[in-house]
Order: structure tokens, then C-alpha cells, then sequence
């Protein structure tokens, strides 16, 4: 009999699948539909993607149709050929570009964004293009006017590595905002994602349906176990809501024979019901694959669909597609062959229309804005069947509710497709990704195989990069730090899309007046916010649940542990964070791109805006790999994860190719975050080293990264921050650094010159000899400069940053010593508190930085301690200080997220200063995972051994 309950169940999935603006369509009554012009990229505004078709009377010898691939006649080389100008910097960030329809000519290295600007200039002036064949290791668009424009590989080493590294790294669990989604680095292209859950009664399914990552859904932890971007991983989700542990162990093939367009890749996904579950726990699990874009040659289908028989696939389903990126490509979900699964039986007389034991699939069109909207999309299905299951048999008797909860099975073409199975008990299944330019397709056999040997490997290559070290080397240290650093890996996304950008450059956004947050809060509601883009980013995010987006702050931080790991990725993340770069040298703090990313935001945060700067801890990492050049030559176990170590001349030519980008983002941030010395009687060697963040307001700076942390009040625009100017000093340091590995001699003498003054300014306009620290400086109500004093994180950042001298700072040092160390002040039993416990504003208001422990800083902090204890230049006293201050530092952070860790099975933004417990944001494995490098740290506490600078 139906239930109170089951109407509310009904009234809900209603009120989630409406969340789908646009009815969907099924298999057969499809429609081509216009892209809106909005929505389309700037590079494809004048041509549609349908029209990359090649016409066979315009092939030539050696032009492949199916694959779009020249051959190099002598070498026997092959060279895949863009079939659209948005794929370029996919496999070609190197190609030359000659074009010669406009009776121009442009040589030379073009960036993708030149060739598809060039691109849309002649289509927009010759009309669209046929593709023929060109010479050796080219390719050539024909234009209409009997002119061509040539593609040609640039043979170069680093050229060669990108492509093998796009090989690589082109597929991954890239949608690090789900529990489990895949998809390859390529926009536009396809999605692959799970949902599942419990079905034992009518009421829960809707509320316990797992697709994103969820804070408030009960997990009792979830993450990889193991994981490595280059080859895959085990992931294990404790779904203790849902009553079972979901296992997906993702792997991929990309060696000798899998071809040039990623390899093949596969999942194997096992569930096992909790101990608190029904050995017979009814499970429903839905796999999907959906595709972005339009176009003949973006296409998805269930190509087995004869064999739907009874409601659903006895067997295996096979989907078939062809994507202008990937090729053509075969999804297989696996049937129960081979395996121990059970499905339950139904006695209802529904169950004589849909066998349970059965595959069910649903292939549906639905708006291309609303693809990634998975969840509704499922839920307005689940809704049509269960409406017509309530006028068949009445909502008086209803199917149970594992038979109710399913889709109805059509099985066509379309670009999205659910494939839905319903478990009793544990289960398990395979589904095999396989590309057509690879040899052989993906079997289950490869697939087993390849899960065994990720973790062997995983595990040997950890011992040899993050062993912990005394006193944490122990069994259960090292399941942590794995499980930490894999999260890091596994948090790394890809997106794509547009985000909102203020660029009204209002005058009041100068913040020049008293008063100024007034008038520029003023400014910003009345500005004309436009979406720009697309743009696309490969980044690692700061928490899966809460943060599915890349912070231009935290990546840096992020990366420190992953370029010990694999140069190669760290710089490919990098060098996508500097192609978001303008013109200016702004590069947005956090990078909101498309409608998917926007919905997890709320409004008042989306708008991002081009005078707001934000900490540059990427230059952390382009010092770091200046480092590494000037070490020890790596072996040649290496070469897969770091080859620009082994070529010097590789490393070179990406750094040359940074640089400029390092050098316009630094010039724009001393210029949009300049502070005024010479209009007040400040003291100070230098009358230009002077900052201050804007977007201030009298309870926060956002863009200084430590949001509410106390500053002068009121707000002043004569302030002067110390932890700007001490950026600024970072940015110079490694220019410096970067300027003489390049043999720049102009450059590093400006940079020299420049830090001196910095240095010196820090010390002038922001020392405190009677607090013994570092503190920002205001004008006050006497229009005299003032200090303003909270010690704290900031407090410390030149020491942080290393900018002080051990030998000349000697007594600067030994008060910042006194104060870390002092229980009075910062020091916890659980790491350095963000703010003293001695000031009026600790744990004050929001306390998100007004007391908590934040690993990232504590990373600083022990890491300038390690140095500090191992330079002879510092004097015996400090050097003392700081081994102490190190040796115990170091055992209470790793002691206190190791703790949190086992309990809660989590790893936290941030930890009390009074309990050690983790809180604010769960699973936040971006710079909490910074541990990992902590507990490798040497042991210390039996005298010192010179190491290198962690930093």
C-alpha cells in the first residue's frame, strides 16, 4: 500500500528532475540543435565543427581519412592532424604555422591561441576549409581560394616529450568533484561518471544517490589508496549511509601499441556491504558516459542494441563514439560473466516486464548546458518509469523499491547514456575504455594485471621519494603518507569553461581614499560583469567536496610535494596556470570556469577581478625546478616522470618560454599592488618597495589568502602590508634565480638591485624592535606611519620566506625564534597558531585565521627551521633554537593530522590549537597534504645532517 513516505519520495524526484530545464529526448527522436552563439568559443564563432568533414576526392597518397594522419615517407613517422582549431594545444603546442591564404606569411613557433585567431581569420575571409594531404610530417587545411595553410611538427626535443607526456596524462579521473569521474584532457569531449545506491526502501534512494562529493552525506571516508596519474589507482569510498564500501580501481594503458590518442583505460568497481548491512543489501549502480559538443564527428552510441532483449543486456553493452579529440572509441560495461554476482528477484508482476539479472540502459539528447547535470538528468527518468509503473499497478501497489528505482531500457544513440545494474549483496564489474588507434582493445585480463602492478610500482617508487623518517617510520606513518599523497594526485582536475570577469577598471577599484571599500563595493554593484572564455585548466584542487576548482594561492603549495614526485605534470600545471595570463600579467586567484564549477560558488563570489592580486606560490615551484637542474643529474628511472632533467637543453627551452610570463606577472603585481612611502614621513632606504593588497574591507582581505586575519583598523590607503612586500621579495628571489640559469645578466642585475631593496624596506617600514616581529604599518589618526602589530602567521612571513640573513638578521631571527616557541603566543601542542593567543582578536568573530593550525604555513615555518638548523652562518644559538623548535614542531604536526586522520578518516583545512581535531572543510588534501614532506624531513633530534633546502 502506498505510503505517506512514497508520496513525498514521487513529489521529490519531481522537484530534482525539474532542476532540467529542456525535456529530454529519447533514441529516434532526435533533433539537431543550433549551438547558441553565447555559448560558443570566440575560435569557433564563424564555422560549425560538422563542417570537419574530409572529402575523399581531396586525399592524396599517404593521407590516412579515418585517423587524420600524414606520414613522413622517409622516417615512417606519423603526425596526428587537428581536425579543429580547438584541439591544437591538446598534442601541438608546438607546431609551426605558415599560412599563405591571405597571401601572407607568419613563421615561426604560433601558441594555439595564434593559430586559431589566424585560423578564424582566414575562414572568416576564404570560407570554410577542405583538407588535403601536404608533405612530409605535414599537414595542410585547403582554403577555397586554392591557397593552403600548412601545419608542420616541430621536431624539437621538448615537442616530442609534451606529446609523449599528452599520451600519458590525456585520460584521468579528472573530475575530482565526483566520487568517481573520468575524462580526458580535452574539451568538449566525454564524461564518464557512477552513481549508486542503497534501495531497500522507498523513502531514503533519493536522499542517498552518490554522484559529487558531498560534506554532509555520512562517508566514513573516502580517497585513494593509491594513486599515480600516469598510470591509475584504487580508490576505496565507505559509504556508510548506503551501507557498503565502494572500491574503483581505474587503470591505464598508454605503453608501446596503445597508440596516439591516450591509450585504453578501464574501472573496475566492486562493492562490498558494511558490517552493519544485510548480507543480501539491495544496490543499484549507475555507469553513464555523456559527450559535450556537436558535430558528425562527436557522436556516442549503443552499438550492440540488437541484443536488448527483456527489458535490458544480458551481456556485455557496447557504446561506440568517434570524437574530434579521441578518434573512434569503444566502451564496454561488462556483464556478470566470470563474476559471483547476484541480483534480486522480484515477485511483483513488474518483474515479468524487466529481468533485474538483466543490463538496463537508457540513451537520451538533452541541451548541451544541461549535460553536466547527471543527477536530474537520472531522476526525470527514474520518474517517467516509476509514473508509469504507479498507472499501471496503482500507488496502492507499487514495485519494491529496487525494482521501482530503475530506468526503462532504450538503447540508441544520443549524448548521454545511463547503464544501470541492481545488485543483492557484493558485486563487481569491469567497464573497458579502448581506443581504435591502439593495437588491441582493453580486456578484464589487462585490466587485473594492470591494478596489480600500479600499486606494486606505486609503492616502490614512494619508498624511494616520501619514506617518513625517524620517528615516524613505522607501518601505519607510512599507510598515511600514501593515502595523503595519492589524494593530493587524485584531487588533479581538468576543466573547462567560461568564468565572469569585472573588467570596468571603475577608478574607485584604486582604493586611493578614506573610505575607499565603500566607494568600491559601490563600483562593483553597478558593474557591467561579463563571461570570458572559454578557457581550460589542468590544476589540483584543495578539497573534492567543497573546493572542485583551482586557488592560484593554494597551487603552489599543492605542487611542492608533486615535483619531487614528477616534474613533468608539476610543469604542465604550471604552464596551464600561466596561460590564463593577460595581457596585463593578471592571472584570476580562483578559477570558476563554466556553469558546473559556478553552481558549487554562491553569485558574490563567481566575479573575479583584474586589480585583485593573490600570494604567487608558483614561483615556489619554477625555484624548486631550477634547484633540481643544478643537482645531482637524475638516473634514468626518471625519465618518464622528470625527462627535462636528463636534457638540459629541454629545460631550458621551457623556462625561456615561462619566463616572460614570470616576468609580466611580477610587473604587474608590483604595479597593481603598490603602496604609497613617499606621500607620509616614512623612514625607508627605498621610496618604491612599499605594498599593500587590494580589495580590502575593514574585516577581510580575500586577496591576501588569510582572509579575516586582523589588520589596522580602520582601513587606511596609506597602509603597507608586510606580507606582500615579502611576495614581492619570493617573485624577485626566484627571478634572480631563474634570470641566471638563463643567462639573462640584465635581468638579474635589475632583480639583484630590486630585492636589495626589499630587503631593506622590510626591515625599515615593518620592523618592530619592541614586539620583536613584523607588522603592518597604517597612518594614523595623527597622519603619522604607525605599526600595527598581530603577531602571528603574518608576523612571520619574511622569515617564512626566507628573506632574512642568518648571519646579518642574527637577532631579528632569535626574537622570531623566542616568539614561535613561546606558549604565550603561537606555539601549540598541535603546531603554530595563525594569530597569538595573547591577542585581543584570537579566536575572535568567523576564527578562520584568528587561532587555527594551517598545515601550508606550518610547512613554512618547519621547513625555514630545517634550513635554519643546518646553516653554520645562523651562530650556535639560533641554530640551537631551531633544531629544538624543529624536532618538536615536526612530531606535533604529523602527530596531530596522523590522529585526525585515523579518527575521522579525513584530512582537514585546518586544526584546533587547544584539541588538535581537524575542522572547517573535510577531505581538503591540498596542502594538508603537505605533511607528507614533513614526516620525509630528517630526524634531528640527534644533532643535525646537512640536507637541501626543502624549499
Amino acid at each position: 500500500m502506498l505510503t505517506p513516505k512514497f508520496a513525498s519520495m514521487i513529489s521529490g524526484l519531481l522537484l530534482v528532475s525539474t532542476a532540467i530545464a529542456t525535456p529530454l529526448s529519447s533514441p529516434g527522436n532526435h533533433q539537431k540543435r543550433a549551438i547558441p552563439r553565447s555559448s560558443v568559443p570566440p575560435t569557433m564563432a564563424p564555422y560549425d565543427r560538422a563542417d570537419y568533414v574530409y572529402d575523399p576526392e581531396k586525399e592524396e597518397s599517404g593521407f590516412d581519412r579515418r585517423t587524420a594522419r600524414t606520414f613522413d615517407s622517409d622516417a615512417g613517422a606519423s603526425h596526428t592532424t587537428k581536425r579543429s582549431p580547438t584541439d591544437l594545444e591538446r598534442r601541438y603546442d608546438g607546431w609551426e604555422a605558415t599560412p599563405i591564404c591571405n597571401k601572407e606569411s607568419f613563421g615561426g613557433k604560433a601558441d594555439y591561441n595564434q593559430v586559431n585567431e589566424l585560423m578564424d581569420t582566414l575562414l572568416m575571409q576564404n570560407g570554410k576549409p577542405e583538407v588535403g594531404a601536404g608533405p612530409k610530417k605535414c599537414a595542410m587545411a585547403g582554403c577555397k581560394n586554392g591557397n593552403s595553410i600548412w601545419f608542420c611538427n616541430d621536431p624539437t626535443t621538448i615537442a616530442d616529450i609534451e606529446r609523449a607526456s599528452n599520451q600519458s596524462l590525456l585520460w584521468g579521473p579528472y573530475r575530482p568533484n565526483l566520487y568517481f569521474g573520468v575524462r580526458p584532457r580535452i574539451p568538449e569531449s566525454l564524461l564518464i561518471g557512477l552513481l549508486w545506491a542503497k534501495v531497500e526502501d522507498y523513502q531514503s534512494v533519493q536522499h542517498n544517490f552518490r554522484h559529487t562529493c558531498e560534506q554532509h552525506e555520512g562517508m566514513a571516508g573516502y580517497g585513494w589508496e593509491r594513486y599515480d596519474p600516469r598510470h591509475g589507482g584504487v580508490q576505496t569510498i565507505h559509504d556508510a549511509g548506503n551501507q557498503i564500501d565502494i572500491t574503483t580501481s581505474f587503470f591505464k594503458e598508454t605503453g608501446e601499441g596503445s597508440g596516439d590518442r591516450g591509450g585504453n583505460w578501464g574501472v573496475r568497481i566492486k562493492g562490498v556491504p558494511r558490517a552493519d548491512a544485510q548480507e543480501d543489501l539491495k544496490s543499484t549502480v549507475v555507469f553513464y558516459a555523456s559527450t559535450e559538443g556537436q558535430g558528425l564527428n562527436n557522436r556516442l552510441e549503443v552499438k550492440n542494441v540488437d541484443e536488448l532483449q527483456g527489458g535490458g543486456f544480458d551481456g556485455d553493452v557496447v557504446l561506440k563514439g568517434e570524437n574530434l579529440g579521441l578518434g573512434e572509441y569503444k566502451i564496454v560495461v561488462k556483464g556478470d560473466e566470470g563474476t559471483e554476482n547476484k541480483h534480486p528477484s522480484v515477485t511483483h508482476p513488474s518483474g515479468s516486464e524487466k529481468d533485474l539479472g538483466k543490463t538496463l540502459v537508457k540513451s537520451s539528447t538533452v541541451p548541451e548546458d544541461a549535460i553536466w547535470q547527471t543527477k536530474p538528468i537520472l531522476f526525470a527518468m527514474l520518474k517517467e518509469q516509476i509514473d508509469e509503473y504507479v498507472e499501471k499497478y496503482t500507488k496502492e501497489n507499487p514495485p519494491p523499491p529496487f525494482q521501482l528505482y530503475t530506468i526503462k531500457s532504450e538503447a540508441g544513440s544520443g549524448n548521454v547514456h545511463f547503464v544501470q545494474k541492481v545488485f543483492e549483496g557484493a558485486f563487481e564489474f569491469d567497464v573497458l575504455f579502448s581506443s581504435s588507434a591502439a593495437e588491441s582493445e582493453l580486456a578484464s585480463s589487462d585490466l587485473s594485471k594492470g591494478i596489480s602492478e600500479i600499486v606494486k610500482t606505486f609503492d616502490t617508487r614512494f619508498d624511494s621519494i616520501f619514506k617518513p623518517a625517524a620517528p615516524f617510520n613505522s607501518g601505519k606513518y607510512l599507510d598515511f603518507s600514501k593515502s595523503l599523497f595519492s589524494n593530493l594526485l587524485g584531487g588533479i582536475g581538468y576543466f573547462h569553461g567560461n568564468s565572469r570577469v569585472d573588467r570596468s577598471y571603475a577608478p574607485e577599484y584604486e582604493e586611493d581614499n578614506e573610505g575607499f571599500w565603500e566607494e568600491a563595493a559601490e563600483a562593483r554593484a553597478r558593474a557591467d560583469v561579463k563571461l570570458e572564455g572559454p578557457n581550460e585548466l589542468f590544476t589540483s584542487i584543495p578539497s573534492r567536496p567543497f573546493f572542485p576548482r583551482g586557488f592560484l594561492w593554494d597551487e603552489g603549495f599543492h605542487l611542492m610535494p608533486v615535483v619531487d614526485w614528477d616534474i613533468d605534470l608539476t610543469l604542465q600545471i604550471v604552464k596551464s596556470w600561466f596561460a590564463l595570463i593577460d595581457e596585463d600579467g593578471w592571472i584570476g586567484r580562483e578559477q570558476i570556469l563554466g556553469a558546473e564549477a559556478r553552481s558549487k560558488v554562491p553569485e558574490e563570489f563567481q566575479v573575479q577581478y583584474p586589480h585583485y592580486a593573490n600570494p604567487p606560490t608558483l614561483f615556489f615551484i619554477l625555484s624548486a625546478f631550477v634547484d633540481k637542474l643544478t643537482e645531482t643529474a637524475p638516473s634514468s628511472k626518471d625519465a618518464e616522470y622528470s625527462p627535462q632533467l636528463l636534457d638540459k637543453e629541454v629545460a631550458t627551452s621551457y623556462l625561456k618560454e615561462l619566463y616572460p610570463l614570470l616576468k609580466r606577472h611580477y610587473n604587474w603585481f608590483r604595479k597593481t599592488q603598490q603602496g604609497d612611502i613617499s606621500s607620509y614621513d616614512r623612514k625607508a632606504v627605498n621610496t618604491k618597495e612599499g605594498y599593500r593588497w587590494r580589495g580590502r574591507t575593514p574585516r577581510h582581505i580575500l586577496t591576501s589568502g588569510l582572509d579575516d586575519y586582523p589588520r589596522a583598523q580602520p582601513p587606511h590607503p596609506g597602509e603597507l602590508h608586510v606580507d606582500a612586500i615579502s611576495w614581492v621579495g619570493l617573485m624577485a628571489t626566484s627571478l634572480q634565480k631563474i634570470g641566471l640559469f638563463l643567462n639573462e645578466k640584465e635581468d638579474v642585475e635589475k632583480y639583484t638591485k630590486q630585492l636589495t631593496g626589499i630587503r631593506s624596506n622590510i626591515a625599515d617600514l615593518h620592523w618592530s624592535e619592541k614586539d620583536g616581529v613584523f607588522c603592518d604599518a597604517t597612518i594614523d589618526e595623527f597622519e603619522e606611519n604607525s605599526l600595527v602589530c598581530h603577531k602571528g602567521y603574518i608576523s612571520l612571513f619574511p622569515f617564512m620566506l626566507g628573506l632574512l640573513d642568518p648571519a646579518d638578521d642574527g637577532n631579528k631571527i632569535a626574537k622570531i625564534l623566542a616568539t614561535i616557541g613561546n606558549k604565550e603566543e603561537l606555539w601549540s601542542e598541535h603546531g603554530i597558531r595563525s594569530l597569538s593567543i595573547a591577542d585581543e582578536a584570537y579566536g575572535t568573530d568567523e576564527n578562520y585565521w584568528r587561532s587555527p593550525v594551517w598545515i601550508n604555513m606550518n610547512y613554512l615555518i618547519v621547513s625555514r627551521l630545517l634550513a635554519l638548523a643546518q646553516d653554520p652562518t645562523a651562530g650556535s644559538d639560533n641554530q640551537k633554537t631551531a633544531t629544538k623548535l624543529y624536532t618538536d614542531l615536526r612530531i606535533n604536526l604529523v602527530e596531530t593530522v596522523y590522529k585526525s586522520w585515523k579518527e575521522t578518516g579525513f584530512a582537514w583545512e585546518q586544526y584546533n590549537p587547544e584539541t588538535g581535531a581537524g575542522q572547517r572543510t573535510q577531505h581538503f588534501t591540498g596542502w594538508t597534504s603537505m605533511i607528507v614532506k614533513i614526516l620525509g624531513m630528517p630526524d634531528l633530534s640527534k644533532g643535525s645532517a646537512k640536507v637541501r633546502d626543502e624549499l
